[in-house]
């Protein structure tokens, strides 16, 4: 997860918590943070939910970079955009221009975080994919 906030941060794993969702979860605060993990990283992430709006270089951006790198691209890891930051003109970007499975607004309440959580990961248990 790309998230800068950590309440954010906390939230998501009381969330996880409370669905036993028992995945391994990394938190990078910035893009390149993470950027780095993924080029490291032997591991094939789950999924990455990503922030639009984070220090250095915009989630976007971020995206755009995994789209454009052969072996990230080809892992085909699942990538969310989940951030309090949700416009017309950035929700059509990360759909025109990238390969993105979703883009959801953070909701405030612990409990709709919960159901979208709930959603998003059983989802993607459920579907197919290349590298699983």
């Amino acid at each position: 997860m790309i998230e800068d906030d950590p309440d954010d941060q906390d939230t998501f794993l009381i969330v996880l918590q409370q669905l036993n969702i028992n995945n391994k979860v990394h938190f990078f605060e910035t893009p390149a943070a993470a950027w780095t993990y993924l080029q490291d990283t032997p591991d094939q992430p789950f999924i990455i939910f990503c922030d639009v709006n984070v220090p250095g270089e915009s989630g976007l951006h971020f995206k755009k970079k995994i789209d454009e790198h052969p072996q990230l691209k080809e892992k085909s890891i699942p990538f969310i955009f989940y951030s309090t930051s949700v416009d017309a003109k950035s929700v059509a970007s990360a759909y025109k221009e990238l390969t993105v499975q979703g883009f959801f607004k953070k909701e405030n309440g612990l409990q709709e975080i919960k159901n979208a959580m709930r959603i998003i990961f059983d989802y993607w248990k459920l579907s197919r994919h290349p590298n699983w």
